[in-house]
């Protein structure tokens, strides 16, 4: 203060300059904008036609999980698949989509979350680590999809409960959505609506987590091996493929556990956690009839249902850029 020099910036007139702001542009907060729309978009769109796609495998596999005496002794994968066969004989051809409205509730939030936060989350680690514009490190990788899974399923958990209820019940039981959480609520209380949710998220950590870090890995060695900078639909369906196989069969007893939790309260069981769950189904069924019964069937849809969400999430961005260059362009 009292050394006669000037604080702050000064312009060439010896004057106080305004101070100097880092404020985004109003263009560049369009773009991010726009960004985080077509994320959403596109995840909702891959989530849907991914679910749809295998729904009969979907609700099939719900089944098994939640453990039917009858199948008990018959969990094998052609047995799953006979199981598919006598639904569509006993209750017709689109009762092997029953509950698929409530799956589509959940799936198309679920998918738009998990698929726009894993864009913001590479792109928060990639400024951490100073990736910016690059491809991630593995352990970056792998933490972007885990992050990605864990803030979808927190946000839209009771509807995966609603869903598995109604794949596991009778038609009679609950006519539509609604009236399964009136229903749940009524009689079991609201925090039913979150039975289960501890194995749910550390399923998540790792199927989310190892099924982003398997496509992206998969892709960065294309383009270094391949010279090209983006693989066709044909090699992202095999990329999302390899990346589902993967996830899906480490996650996997977490996912009957939880399956386990959610339709307690129909199937005749009482589960107070997860450990004690693990531990009646073990000395009920044995450890790998018991937490990987359905596995087998998991290894065709999970594939099937990951390779095509994730093939429609990226040609869908791809389009989606494409359309707002050309719009940009003739303006």
């Amino acid at each position: 203060m009292g050394n006669g020099v000037r604080e702050g910036p000064v312009d060439f007139k010896g004057q106080d300059a305004e101070p100097v702001t880092s404020t985004p542009l109003p263009s560049e907060d369009n773009q991010e904008k726009k960004k985080v729309l077509n994320s959403l978009m596109s995840g909702a769109l891959a989530g849907a036609v991914a679910k749809t796609a295998v729904a009969p495998l979907d609700r099939t596999k719900i089944m098994f999980q939640g453990e039917s005496r009858w199948l008990l002794q018959k969990s094998s994968y052609f047995e799953a698949y006979r199981l598919i066969y006598r639904t569509y004989l006993n209750e017709g051809f689109w009762s092997l989509w029953r509950g698929n409205s409530a799956t589509m509730v959940r799936v198309i939030p679920y998918a738009a979350i998990q698929f726009c936060a894993h864009e913001e989350y590479k792109q928060l680690l990639g400024s951490y680590y100073g990736f910016q514009g690059k491809a991630l490190t593995p352990f970056p990788r792998f933490i972007a999809g885990s992050l990605a899974g864990t803030t979808a399923a927190m946000l839209t958990y009771p509807l995966d409960m609603v869903r598995a209820r109604m794949a596991v019940t009778p038609k009679e039981m609950y006519s539509n959505i609604v009236h399964v959480f009136i229903r749940i609520s009524r009689e079991e209380g609201l925090k039913t609506l979150y039975r289960g949710f501890t194995p749910t998220i550390l399923g998540v950590i790792p199927y989310a987590g190892l099924s982003f870090f398997t496509y992206e890995s998969l892709k960065k060695l294309h383009a270094d091996h391949s010279g090209k900078s983006q693989p066709s639909p044909p090699e992202r369906l095999l990329f999302g493929a390899c990346a589902g196989l993967i996830g899906q069969s480490a996650s996997y007893p977490l996912d009957v556990v939880r399956r386990r939790m959610q339709t307690a309260g129909v199937m005749g069981h009482t589960y107070s956690s997860i450990l004690l769950t693990m531990q009646e189904i073990i000395r009920e069924e044995g450890l790998i009839r018991g937490l990987y019964k359905g596995l087998s069937m998991n290894w065709v849809k999970g594939p099937i249902a990951v390779g095509i969400s994730f093939t429609t999430f990226d040609l869908t961005q791809i389009l989606l850029r494409k359309l707002q260059h050309s719009t940009n362009g003739k303006r």
